[in-house]
């Protein structure tokens, strides 16, 4: 029989019940939200959710802004035994469509920044919160007004740990996006292993966070995580930069950072970052993409607050292999999570030697069930719980992991296999240099390298090809140079390579 769970009850009343009520469970504006207050919120959402005709195990989309109204909607959910999902409130109705028809929800949350592209993707009979009941149109219904006047208490669902409970898309850097389908074990053995594990979460935290909260990355970091050590998170409505950041690190002094590398990199370079106190932050973690070596060198130098850089994934909920805290090795990503294995493999699934590069093959507990609709490449991705990631990788004698882009990412130049990231890294070095992105493309037949850059002061591209030449084996220096004002990214944060290699 599986074992009773219910995630609301576990991360959110359990604070309530043992006395810790009163306790910030979460920073909103210049509102500080206890715990019982998100728990009475949460407890109205699911509620009107429930009055809406969602039932166990039906699938709640999420198209709301980062804020209160988002944590208690999701817990809501959560409490009566619903899956959630979410997406980013900046996409394109064209894009709304897609996870409308994809996810099949039986309530669509939206409010005043999504409803006009929900409504062009012809989403009907929303709940919608921040909107003047007036404007709605007919079969929308208000949904901020209805959990106003809903019951404060909630009985929660009997769910177990085996029950499906959240749905984790992928970024869509290589495809549609596809729904990871998680059972509410994996939440709960993501933090009991990475956030207690290998941050060492504890009550006193505050924990900011730049990307979104649709992103699992940000969103179990900020709101769900902390709240299972009492501690408390950030949300924000607006778009995240590098201005905003310093902002918020001087409001609520967080100790914790989540951040992305395109953030880090902004951060270092602002005009202004050698007047900014980050002396509040024990660390910041690093995921979402690759942190470049010099890239580390320079956050340090610019910072000292201490790196956590690591790599997960929607397939395996969150992260599985991490450095640690005051211990970090730039340029890698550490060693497994406690509780998981990893180790690189050829394309047959055999173990390959240290230094070699290949395929990681990763075994833990939070383990995707399947990618929704997608019954091929489940079968390709998922073996009960082991994973077999489309990114590849080297292993150190010592067991720390280095991380080297797609498998898909990989260009033949000169009949070698070249990684974009090890050129990009190079370029990086320049001091010109703040971002740059390389693919490759076709130059009479041949694969060659083009490096899209953003620099900060002039810089010639012949004096960025001989950088390169210098540094790297003559074959991989970029032949063509394009500079840029900044590089396309997922809504994740993470580069847009498809979109970098669509153009002429």
């Amino acid at each position: 029989m599986s074992e009773p769970f219910n995630l609301a009850t576990h991360f959110l009343d359990r604070h309530v019940a043992e006395g810790r009520g009163d306790r910030t469970a979460l920073h909103a504006g210049d509102r500080s939200i206890s715990y019982a207050e998100l728990a009475r919120h949460a407890n109205r959402a699911g509620n009107v959710l429930l009055d809406a005709g969602v039932r166990r195990g039906q699938r709640v989309l999420l198209a709301l802004s980062d804020g209160d109204e988002f944590v208690a909607a999701w817990y809501g959910a959560q409490k009566i035994g619903a899956v959630t999902a979410e997406v980013y409130p900046f996409l394109q109705p064209k894009d709304y469509a897609y996870y409308l028809g994809y996810t099949e929800a039986v309530a669509v949350l939206a409010d005043a920044v999504t409803l006009p592209a929900l409504r062009a993707a012809g989403a009907t009979g929303l709940l919608v919160t921040g909107v003047p009941e007036a404007e709605l149109l007919p079969g929308e219904r208000p949904f901020g007004t209805l959990v106003d006047a809903a019951a404060d208490s909630l009985a929660a669902a009997p769910t177990t740990v085996d029950d499906i409970g959240i749905w984790k898309f992928t970024t869509g850097s290589t495809g549609a996006p596809k729904a990871c389908v998680h059972p509410l074990r994996s939440p709960r053995e993501s933090f009991e292993r990475y956030a207690v594990g290998v941050l060492g979460l504890r009550e006193d935290d505050t924990v900011l966070a730049v990307p979104k909260l649709f992103f699992g990355y940000a969103r179990d970091l900020v709101a769900l995580f902390p709240f299972g050590v009492g501690a408390a998170g950030i949300a924000f409505p607006e778009r995240s930069t590098a201005d905003l950041m310093f902002e918020l690190i001087a409001k609520y002094r967080p100790t914790v950072l989540v951040n992305v590398p395109t953030m880090m990199s902004a951060m270092v370079a602002h005009p202004a970052a050698a007047e900014q106190d980050l002396s509040c932050l024990r660390m910041t973690t690093s995921a979402g993409e690759a942190l470049p070596p010099e890239l580390h060198r320079r956050w340090d130098a610019a910072f000292g607050v201490p790196v956590v850089d690591g790599i997960g994934s929607s397939e395996a909920y969150h992260i599985y292999l991490s450095n640690r805290p005051g211990a970090a090795r730039a340029g890698t990503l550490g060693t497994p999570v406690p509780g998981y294995t990893a180790e690189v493999v050829d394309e047959s699934g055999n173990p390959l030697p240290d230094g070699e590069i290949g395929p990681l093959r990763v075994t833990g507990p939070t383990i995707a069930l399947e990618y929704f609709g997608d019954p091929e490449k489940s079968a390709r991705t998922f073996d009960g719980d082991t994973l077999t990631s489309g990114d590849l990788f080297s292993r150190s004698p010592d067991g720390y992991f280095r991380h080297h882009g797609r498998a898909d990412a990989l260009l033949k130049v000169g009949g070698v296999f070249v990684a974009p990231g090890e050129i990009e890294d190079c370029l990086l070095g320049h001091a010109a240099v703040v971002d740059c992105a390389v693919v490759g493309i076709e130059v009479d037949g041949l694969v060659v390298p083009r490096a899209y850059v953003v620099a900060r002061s002039p810089v010639s591209a012949d004096e960025l090809k001989n950088h390169a030449k210098a540094h790297l084996a003559k074959h991989k220096y970029p032949r063509e140079v394009v500079f840029v004002t900044e590089l396309p990214r997922t809504a994740n944060g993470k580069l847009d390579r498809r979109a970098l290699a669509a153009r002429p």
